[in-house]
Protein backbone atom coordinates (compact mmCIF):
# COMPACT_ATOMS: atom_id res chain seq x y z
CA UNK A 1 0.00 0.00 0.00
CA UNK A 2 1.66 3.32 -1.28
CA UNK A 3 1.81 6.50 1.34
CA UNK A 4 -1.93 8.13 -0.27
CA UNK A 5 -3.44 4.81 -0.10
CA UNK A 6 -2.73 4.86 3.82
CA UNK A 7 -3.18 8.18 4.58
CA UNK A 8 -6.80 7.86 2.98
CA UNK A 9 -7.59 4.76 5.49
CA UNK A 10 -6.56 6.64 7.97
CA UNK A 11 -8.93 9.09 7.24
CA UNK A 12 -11.36 6.79 6.52
CA UNK A 13 -11.23 4.22 8.89
CA UNK A 14 -10.29 6.15 11.84
CA UNK A 15 -12.06 9.06 13.94
CA UNK A 16 -9.56 11.40 13.77
CA UNK A 17 -12.02 14.36 14.64
CA UNK A 18 -11.65 13.36 18.33
CA UNK A 19 -8.42 12.61 18.46
CA UNK A 20 -7.40 16.13 17.19
CA UNK A 21 -10.24 17.38 20.01
CA UNK A 22 -7.95 15.18 22.47
CA UNK A 23 -4.94 16.45 21.61
CA UNK A 24 -6.44 19.73 21.73
CA UNK A 25 -7.74 19.49 24.98
CA UNK A 26 -3.77 17.82 26.09
CA UNK A 27 -1.71 21.07 24.72
CA UNK A 28 -3.68 23.96 25.79
CA UNK A 29 -5.62 22.83 28.35
CA UNK A 30 -2.69 21.80 30.75
CA UNK A 31 -3.50 20.75 34.74
CA UNK A 32 -4.07 23.40 37.03
CA UNK A 33 -4.61 23.66 40.98
CA UNK A 34 -8.13 21.67 40.80
CA UNK A 35 -8.59 17.88 41.60
CA UNK A 36 -11.54 17.80 39.12
CA UNK A 37 -9.55 19.52 36.40
CA UNK A 38 -6.75 17.27 37.05
CA UNK A 39 -9.04 14.43 36.30
CA UNK A 40 -10.25 16.08 33.42
CA UNK A 41 -6.83 16.29 31.96
CA UNK A 42 -5.82 12.78 32.72
CA UNK A 43 -9.21 11.11 31.14
CA UNK A 44 -8.10 12.83 28.01
CA UNK A 45 -4.21 12.43 27.76
CA UNK A 46 -5.78 8.38 28.61
CA UNK A 47 -7.99 8.65 25.73
CA UNK A 48 -5.53 10.37 23.57
CA UNK A 49 -2.72 7.55 23.77
CA UNK A 50 -5.25 4.68 23.57
CA UNK A 51 -6.47 6.15 19.81
CA UNK A 52 -2.98 7.00 18.81
CA UNK A 53 -1.70 2.97 20.18
CA UNK A 54 -4.55 1.92 18.02
CA UNK A 55 -3.28 4.29 14.49
CA UNK A 56 0.28 3.31 15.48
CA UNK A 57 -0.48 -0.78 15.74
CA UNK A 58 -2.45 -0.38 12.05
CA UNK A 59 0.19 0.50 10.19
CA UNK A 60 3.90 0.05 9.79
CA UNK A 61 4.85 4.06 9.99
CA UNK A 62 1.24 4.31 12.78
CA UNK A 63 3.43 6.58 15.16
CA UNK A 64 4.36 9.33 12.07
CA UNK A 65 0.48 9.14 11.10
CA UNK A 66 -0.76 9.12 14.25
CA UNK A 67 1.27 12.36 14.89
CA UNK A 68 -0.30 14.15 11.57
CA UNK A 69 -4.04 12.69 12.83
CA UNK A 70 -4.05 13.95 16.21
CA UNK A 71 -2.89 17.23 14.59
CA UNK A 72 -4.11 17.68 10.44
CA UNK A 73 -7.69 17.52 9.18
CA UNK A 74 -8.08 15.01 6.20
CA UNK A 75 -7.67 18.41 3.72
CA UNK A 76 -4.23 20.09 5.13
CA UNK A 77 -2.74 15.84 5.40
CA UNK A 78 -3.56 15.29 1.56
CA UNK A 79 -2.40 18.99 1.07
CA UNK A 80 1.04 17.99 2.76
CA UNK A 81 1.12 14.84 0.29
CA UNK A 82 0.86 17.23 -2.65
CA UNK A 83 3.84 19.57 -1.28
CA UNK A 84 5.67 16.22 -0.62
CA UNK A 85 5.36 15.49 -4.12
CA UNK A 86 5.90 18.67 -5.87
CA UNK A 87 8.83 19.54 -3.45
CA UNK A 88 10.40 16.63 -1.62
CA UNK A 89 11.45 19.06 1.26
CA UNK A 90 10.61 19.48 4.63
CA UNK A 91 10.06 23.60 5.68
CA UNK A 92 12.98 24.47 7.61
CA UNK A 93 12.19 28.26 9.34
CA UNK A 94 9.11 30.22 9.21
CA UNK A 95 8.49 33.72 7.73
CA UNK A 96 5.64 35.42 9.21
CA UNK A 97 3.64 38.70 9.06
CA UNK A 98 1.86 39.61 12.38
CA UNK A 99 -1.08 41.77 11.98
CA UNK A 100 -3.80 40.29 10.04
CA UNK A 101 -2.15 36.80 9.16
CA UNK A 102 -1.11 35.36 12.73
CA UNK A 103 -3.93 37.85 14.37
CA UNK A 104 -6.94 39.73 12.72
CA UNK A 105 -8.70 42.40 13.71
CA UNK A 106 -11.83 41.05 12.56
CA UNK A 107 -11.47 37.51 13.76
CA UNK A 108 -9.29 36.89 16.69
CA UNK A 109 -9.47 39.96 18.36
CA UNK A 110 -6.40 41.11 17.34
CA UNK A 111 -4.68 38.78 19.61
CA UNK A 112 -2.44 35.88 17.89
CA UNK A 113 -4.91 32.72 18.50
CA UNK A 114 -3.65 30.38 21.86
CA UNK A 115 -3.25 27.40 19.31
CA UNK A 116 -1.36 29.36 16.61
CA UNK A 117 1.29 30.01 18.81
CA UNK A 118 1.24 26.80 20.71
CA UNK A 119 2.16 25.37 17.44
CA UNK A 120 4.87 27.68 16.39
CA UNK A 121 6.39 26.71 19.78
CA UNK A 122 6.35 23.30 19.01
CA UNK A 123 8.06 24.33 15.80
CA UNK A 124 10.63 26.07 17.04
CA UNK A 125 11.35 23.97 19.87
CA UNK A 126 11.77 21.25 16.98
CA UNK A 127 14.30 23.13 15.19
CA UNK A 128 12.70 24.74 12.70
CA UNK A 129 13.11 28.67 13.63
CA UNK A 130 11.09 31.55 13.05
CA UNK A 131 11.49 34.87 11.45
CA UNK A 132 8.94 37.29 12.34
CA UNK A 133 8.47 40.20 9.49
CA UNK A 134 6.38 43.37 10.80
CA UNK A 135 6.45 47.08 10.04
CA UNK A 136 6.22 47.67 13.61
CA UNK A 137 8.98 48.84 15.79
CA UNK A 138 11.23 46.41 17.40
CA UNK A 139 10.16 47.07 20.68
CA UNK A 140 6.19 46.68 20.22
CA UNK A 141 7.40 43.32 18.25
CA UNK A 142 9.44 42.55 21.28
CA UNK A 143 6.87 42.99 23.69
CA UNK A 144 4.36 40.78 22.51
CA UNK A 145 6.61 37.58 21.29
CA UNK A 146 7.98 37.75 25.28
CA UNK A 147 4.22 37.49 26.04
CA UNK A 148 3.40 35.28 23.92
CA UNK A 149 6.06 32.75 23.16
CA UNK A 150 8.07 33.33 26.26
CA UNK A 151 11.05 34.61 27.06
CA UNK A 152 13.28 31.66 27.04
CA UNK A 153 12.09 30.72 23.83
CA UNK A 154 12.49 34.32 22.21
CA UNK A 155 15.68 34.19 23.06
CA UNK A 156 16.91 31.01 22.41
CA UNK A 157 18.55 31.97 18.65
CA UNK A 158 15.61 30.10 17.18
CA UNK A 159 13.85 33.46 16.90
CA UNK A 160 14.84 36.34 14.85
CA UNK A 161 12.39 39.79 14.11
CA UNK A 162 12.97 41.74 10.48
CA UNK A 163 11.50 45.04 12.15
CA UNK A 164 10.00 48.36 10.80
CA UNK A 165 9.69 46.08 7.00
CA UNK A 166 12.95 45.45 6.58
CA UNK A 167 14.96 48.53 8.57
CA UNK A 168 16.88 46.14 10.95
CA UNK A 169 17.07 42.15 11.91
CA UNK A 170 17.21 41.24 15.35
CA UNK A 171 18.18 37.76 16.29
CA UNK A 172 18.49 37.20 20.30
CA UNK A 173 21.45 34.80 21.28
CA UNK A 174 23.09 35.64 17.87
CA UNK A 175 26.35 37.57 18.91
CA UNK A 176 27.25 40.06 16.85
CA UNK A 177 24.93 39.38 14.69
CA UNK A 178 22.13 40.28 17.43
CA UNK A 179 21.34 43.50 15.66
CA UNK A 180 21.89 44.26 12.06
CA UNK A 181 21.05 47.78 10.98
CA UNK A 182 20.14 47.15 7.44
CA UNK A 183 19.51 50.73 6.90
CA UNK A 184 23.00 52.14 7.00
CA UNK A 185 23.64 50.42 3.10
CA UNK A 186 21.11 52.63 2.05
CA UNK A 187 22.42 54.96 -0.73
CA UNK A 188 22.69 58.89 -0.63
CA UNK A 189 20.14 59.37 -3.48
CA UNK A 190 17.13 57.50 -1.58
CA UNK A 191 17.90 58.43 2.03
CA UNK A 192 17.35 62.06 0.52
CA UNK A 193 14.54 61.49 -1.49
CA UNK A 194 12.64 59.98 1.62
CA UNK A 195 14.17 62.70 3.86
CA UNK A 196 12.36 65.18 1.46
CA UNK A 197 9.45 63.43 1.41
CA UNK A 198 8.71 63.38 4.69
CA UNK A 199 9.44 66.75 5.55
CA UNK A 200 6.67 67.82 3.06
CA UNK A 201 4.13 65.09 3.10
CA UNK A 202 1.90 66.56 5.50
CA UNK A 203 3.10 70.45 5.29
CA UNK A 204 2.31 70.25 1.55
CA UNK A 205 -0.69 68.05 1.98
CA UNK A 206 -4.11 69.47 0.29
CA UNK A 207 -6.58 69.74 3.23
CA UNK A 208 -8.64 66.71 2.74
CA UNK A 209 -5.01 64.86 3.30
CA UNK A 210 -3.81 67.08 6.01
CA UNK A 211 -6.85 66.82 7.78
CA UNK A 212 -7.94 63.02 6.99
CA UNK A 213 -4.25 61.35 7.39
CA UNK A 214 -1.94 60.54 10.22
CA UNK A 215 1.87 59.57 9.37
CA UNK A 216 3.71 56.57 10.32
CA UNK A 217 6.80 54.88 9.73
CA UNK A 218 10.58 55.46 10.79
CA UNK A 219 13.11 57.45 8.93
CA UNK A 220 13.88 55.06 5.87
CA UNK A 221 9.55 55.53 5.05
CA UNK A 222 6.68 57.42 4.84
CA UNK A 223 3.34 55.67 5.60
CA UNK A 224 -0.31 58.12 5.37
CA UNK A 225 -2.47 56.27 7.58
CA UNK A 226 -6.35 57.44 7.27
CA UNK A 227 -8.05 59.19 10.51
CA UNK A 228 -11.18 57.37 9.51
CA UNK A 229 -12.28 53.43 10.03
CA UNK A 230 -9.92 51.19 8.02
CA UNK A 231 -11.61 49.79 5.09
CA UNK A 232 -14.24 52.66 5.00
CA UNK A 233 -15.70 55.31 2.48
CA UNK A 234 -14.38 57.75 3.65
CA UNK A 235 -11.06 55.61 4.50
CA UNK A 236 -10.60 54.88 0.76
CA UNK A 237 -11.44 58.22 -0.71
CA UNK A 238 -8.82 60.11 1.24
CA UNK A 239 -5.99 57.22 0.87
CA UNK A 240 -6.52 57.30 -2.93
CA UNK A 241 -5.94 61.38 -2.86
CA UNK A 242 -3.24 60.68 -0.44
CA UNK A 243 -1.27 58.44 -3.07
CA UNK A 244 -1.93 60.91 -5.69
CA UNK A 245 0.04 63.51 -3.42
CA UNK A 246 2.31 61.06 -1.92
CA UNK A 247 3.40 60.55 -6.08
CA UNK A 248 3.67 64.16 -6.46
CA UNK A 249 6.20 64.53 -3.73
CA UNK A 250 8.28 61.75 -4.40
CA UNK A 251 8.29 62.91 -8.67
CA UNK A 252 9.78 66.29 -7.28
CA UNK A 253 12.21 64.73 -5.28
CA UNK A 254 13.62 62.72 -7.13
CA UNK A 255 13.62 65.50 -10.24
CA UNK A 256 15.71 68.04 -7.73
CA UNK A 257 18.01 64.83 -6.89
CA UNK A 258 18.57 64.62 -10.76
CA UNK A 259 19.87 68.63 -10.98
CA UNK A 260 16.63 70.97 -10.88
CA UNK A 261 13.94 69.23 -11.78
CA UNK A 262 11.10 70.89 -13.92
CA UNK A 263 12.49 74.28 -15.04
CA UNK A 264 15.26 74.09 -13.30
CA UNK A 265 18.51 73.58 -14.79
CA UNK A 266 21.75 70.96 -14.43
CA UNK A 267 21.38 67.27 -15.81
CA UNK A 268 17.77 67.04 -14.53
CA UNK A 269 16.01 70.03 -16.37
CA UNK A 270 13.26 69.81 -18.12
CA UNK A 271 12.07 66.46 -16.03
CA UNK A 272 8.10 66.77 -15.00
CA UNK A 273 9.07 64.64 -11.85
CA UNK A 274 5.17 64.41 -10.44
CA UNK A 275 4.01 63.33 -14.34
CA UNK A 276 7.08 61.03 -14.47
CA UNK A 277 6.49 59.46 -11.08
CA UNK A 278 2.40 59.07 -11.96
CA UNK A 279 3.57 56.98 -15.34
CA UNK A 280 6.06 54.78 -13.58
CA UNK A 281 4.11 53.74 -10.72
CA UNK A 282 0.83 53.30 -12.26
CA UNK A 283 2.63 51.17 -14.92
CA UNK A 284 4.06 49.09 -11.91
CA UNK A 285 0.86 48.44 -10.34
CA UNK A 286 -3.29 48.72 -11.52
CA UNK A 287 -3.99 49.24 -8.00
CA UNK A 288 -2.07 52.27 -7.65
CA UNK A 289 -3.20 52.86 -11.73
CA UNK A 290 -7.31 52.70 -10.23
CA UNK A 291 -6.39 54.98 -7.25
CA UNK A 292 -4.72 57.61 -9.63
CA UNK A 293 -8.25 57.63 -11.53
CA UNK A 294 -10.43 57.88 -9.14
CA UNK A 295 -8.75 60.86 -7.37
CA UNK A 296 -8.52 62.57 -11.15
CA UNK A 297 -5.35 62.92 -11.30
CA UNK A 298 -3.88 62.88 -14.81
CA UNK A 299 -1.31 59.43 -16.14
CA UNK A 300 0.84 60.07 -19.01
CA UNK A 301 1.68 57.28 -20.84
CA UNK A 302 5.35 57.14 -20.39
CA UNK A 303 7.62 58.18 -17.83
CA UNK A 304 11.19 59.59 -18.03
CA UNK A 305 13.88 57.16 -18.39
CA UNK A 306 16.18 59.52 -16.02
CA UNK A 307 13.93 59.18 -13.37
CA UNK A 308 12.58 55.88 -13.55
CA UNK A 309 16.49 54.33 -12.80
CA UNK A 310 15.59 55.86 -9.35
CA UNK A 311 11.98 55.52 -8.84
CA UNK A 312 13.36 51.74 -9.20
CA UNK A 313 15.13 52.26 -6.31
CA UNK A 314 12.00 53.28 -4.20
CA UNK A 315 8.92 51.25 -3.20
CA UNK A 316 5.45 53.32 -3.71
CA UNK A 317 2.46 50.97 -2.48
CA UNK A 318 -1.12 51.06 -1.93
CA UNK A 319 -3.42 49.33 0.90
CA UNK A 320 -6.58 50.77 -0.63
CA UNK A 321 -8.45 52.09 2.05
CA UNK A 322 -5.54 51.78 4.74
CA UNK A 323 -1.93 53.44 3.49
CA UNK A 324 -0.63 54.98 1.10
CA UNK A 325 3.73 54.20 1.57
CA UNK A 326 7.01 54.81 0.51
CA UNK A 327 10.20 52.98 1.04
CA UNK A 328 13.40 52.37 0.20
CA UNK A 329 13.37 48.95 -2.36
CA UNK A 330 16.66 47.64 -0.40
CA UNK A 331 14.90 47.56 2.81
CA UNK A 332 12.15 45.07 2.45
CA UNK A 333 11.03 42.16 3.93
CA UNK A 334 13.17 39.62 1.53
CA UNK A 335 16.12 41.67 2.29
CA UNK A 336 15.38 41.42 6.33
CA UNK A 337 14.92 37.34 5.75
CA UNK A 338 17.96 36.81 3.96
CA UNK A 339 19.56 38.59 6.66
CA UNK A 340 17.82 36.55 9.56
CA UNK A 341 18.42 33.43 8.03
CA UNK A 342 21.93 34.25 8.13
CA UNK A 343 21.92 35.05 11.50
CA UNK A 344 20.11 31.67 11.80
CA UNK A 345 22.38 29.41 10.52
CA UNK A 346 19.84 28.15 7.84
CA UNK A 347 22.23 27.80 4.93
CA UNK A 348 19.58 25.69 2.92
CA UNK A 349 16.16 27.23 3.24
CA UNK A 350 13.02 26.15 2.60
CA UNK A 351 10.57 28.25 3.91
CA UNK A 352 6.52 28.91 5.02
CA UNK A 353 6.34 32.46 4.13
CA UNK A 354 2.96 33.69 5.66
CA UNK A 355 1.80 37.41 5.19
CA UNK A 356 -1.12 39.54 3.57
CA UNK A 357 0.07 42.29 2.21
CA UNK A 358 2.66 43.74 -0.20
CA UNK A 359 5.76 43.76 1.65
CA UNK A 360 5.18 40.44 2.57
CA UNK A 361 4.98 39.45 -1.68
CA UNK A 362 8.33 40.89 -1.75
CA UNK A 363 9.48 37.63 0.30
CA UNK A 364 7.44 35.22 -1.24
CA UNK A 365 8.76 36.35 -4.67
CA UNK A 366 12.20 36.14 -3.34
CA UNK A 367 11.13 32.59 -1.85
CA UNK A 368 10.03 31.19 -5.65
CA UNK A 369 12.89 32.58 -6.99
CA UNK A 370 15.41 31.12 -5.17
CA UNK A 371 13.25 28.03 -4.92
CA UNK A 372 13.62 28.31 -1.37
CA UNK A 373 10.14 27.31 0.06
CA UNK A 374 5.86 28.04 -0.42
CA UNK A 375 3.78 30.95 0.12
CA UNK A 376 0.84 31.18 2.20
CA UNK A 377 -1.78 34.11 2.66
CA UNK A 378 -5.32 34.49 4.19
CA UNK A 379 -8.36 35.10 2.17
CA UNK A 380 -8.79 38.89 2.71
CA UNK A 381 -4.81 39.38 1.35
CA UNK A 382 -3.77 42.04 -1.12
CA UNK A 383 -4.81 40.89 -4.66
CA UNK A 384 -1.35 40.86 -5.58
CA UNK A 385 -0.41 38.45 -3.25
CA UNK A 386 -3.90 36.23 -3.49
CA UNK A 387 -2.68 36.39 -7.19
CA UNK A 388 0.92 34.89 -6.22
CA UNK A 389 -0.46 32.45 -4.04
CA UNK A 390 -2.93 31.16 -6.04
CA UNK A 391 -0.71 30.65 -8.63
CA UNK A 392 1.99 28.94 -7.10
CA UNK A 393 0.54 26.23 -4.24
CA UNK A 394 -3.03 27.91 -3.90
CA UNK A 395 -2.20 27.99 0.13
CA UNK A 396 -4.75 30.43 1.00
CA UNK A 397 -6.34 30.12 4.64
CA UNK A 398 -9.21 31.76 6.69
CA UNK A 399 -8.86 35.29 8.33
CA UNK A 400 -7.19 34.16 11.74
CA UNK A 401 -6.78 30.34 10.88
CA UNK A 402 -3.01 30.71 10.50
CA UNK A 403 -3.10 27.39 12.58
CA UNK A 404 -4.55 25.82 9.45
CA UNK A 405 -1.30 26.53 7.51
CA UNK A 406 0.94 25.34 10.67
CA UNK A 407 -0.85 22.21 10.84
CA UNK A 408 -0.06 21.13 7.42
CA UNK A 409 3.26 22.61 7.68
CA UNK A 410 3.61 19.65 10.73
CA UNK A 411 2.09 17.20 8.12
CA UNK A 412 4.48 18.05 5.21
CA UNK A 413 7.34 18.13 7.63
CA UNK A 414 6.49 14.44 9.30
CA UNK A 415 5.84 12.88 5.59
CA UNK A 416 9.10 13.91 4.25
CA UNK A 417 10.71 12.11 7.52
CA UNK A 418 9.10 8.78 5.70
CA UNK A 419 11.36 9.29 2.29
CA UNK A 420 14.69 9.19 4.77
Amino acid sequence: MDLYDRVYELYAEFDTETLRAYREFVDLFPPLDSRVALERWDEANAALAERRAGIEAAFADGETLASIAERADRQAAFTALDLRGKYGRAVNAFVLDVDETLRSAGDTDNEIPRDTLHLLTEFAEHGVPLVVCTGQTLENVKGFLVQGLGSELVHSGDVSVVYEAGAGVFTPGSGADTKRLLYEELDDDVRAVVDDVRTRVLREAPEPVRRGCHLQGNEFNVTLKPNYETGSDRADEVIDEAMAHLLELVGKAVAERLGGGSGGSGEGDGIDGPAAARAFYADADPEIEAALERAGADVPPDTDPEAARLFERLDVALYRADAAELAARDLDKAAGVRAALDALGVADPFVCVMGDSKSDLRAMEWAERADAGIAAAPAHSSESVLEHVRSTDDLVFAPGGADEMLRTVYALNRLVELDG
